[in-house]
């Protein structure tokens, strides 16, 4: 008789099949995150996401986490109903943990990326009864010394992003903002710049997605992985970036206004 092997998930079926039952009767309706995103610069990636998560049009949480570590040189951020997305990343982790102790090495980036898409198919029951967990995954494969970028659909499809990519109520408008401002051979700090730019351009047009929030202190999460690991962007780094670009942001009307109003007054 052969033992489960390597997958956590397939012991977890073996002695515990209650903790992966998610057959539900009924619609229903469970706090979900909105924006995240993922974009590669010159070193590695970046990895982030609002605080929001919603419940209807109310706010349910105002500083959840979406961004989590999945080991060293990766990470996943969660968009969707935000408890069997959390869930999620946890057996995730797990299961990550679970092979590299049975096998006695890690599994590659693309391995991750294959085993998150079969978590994501094994939730499309619950997903059909609206509890939808669509996450981005990205990492630093250190084999090919480069960012890669990973994203879902619902029912597991994997497709890997050359650039960037965002998912969640704000994706779109997070989407069209890094089309504009991406470029190859970014540093940190300018796709760190960018990155919030973005969520900041979809809280303006989504009231799923939380901008910052300076007095409460609540700012985005956002985590660079390399070559030697991930790092957290700290809350100093992304007040002094967001304050500059509210401030960028409050002179360009005027500065708008200043050019049409000379223009005008060249032609006559």
């Amino acid at each position: 008789m052969h033992g489960p092997g390597s997958s956590f998930t397939e012991v977890l079926k073996a002695h515990s099949p209650q903790v992966l039952r998610n057959d539900l009767s009924q619609q229903v309706h469970a706090p979900e995150g909105t924006t995240v995103l993922a974009l590669r610069y010159v070193d590695g990636v970046i990895v982030a996401g609002d605080r929001r998560a919603t419940e209807g049009f109310q706010i349910a949480h105002r500083s959840i986490e979406k961004v989590f570590a999945a080991d060293d040189h990766s990470a996943v951020a969660i968009a969707g109903a935000a408890g069997p997305a959390v869930e999620m990343v946890r057996l995730f982790q797990t299961e990550l943990e679970h092979y590299e102790k049975v096998e006695g090495d890690r599994l590659s980036l693309e391995g991750k990326a294959n085993k998150l898409s079969q978590m994501i198919r094994a939730n499309l029951p619950a997903a059909m009864q609206g509890l939808v967990v669509v996450p981005v995954f990205a990492g630093y494969d250190v084999a090919r010394e480069v960012g890669r970028i990973f994203k879902y659909d619902v029912t597991g499809g994997r497709y890997e992003e050359d650039d960037y990519h965002a998912t969640g109520s704000g994706g779109k408008d997070a989407r069209s903002s890094l089309k504009k401002r991406f470029r190859d051979g970014m540093t940190g700090e300018e796709a760190v710049k960018i990155a919030i730019e973005a969520l900041f351009d979809a809280a303006d047009e989504d009231v799923g997605t939380g901008g910052p929030d300076l007095m409460r202190g609540i700012f985005p999460n956002v985590v660079t992985i390399t070559d030697v690991g991930m790092t957290e962007v700290d809350e100093d780094t992304l007040r002094r970036l967001f304050e500059e670009l509210i401030a960028e942001r409050i002179e360009r009307p005027t500065e708008s206004h200043t050019v049409d109003v000379r223009r005008a007054g060249s032609e006559e």
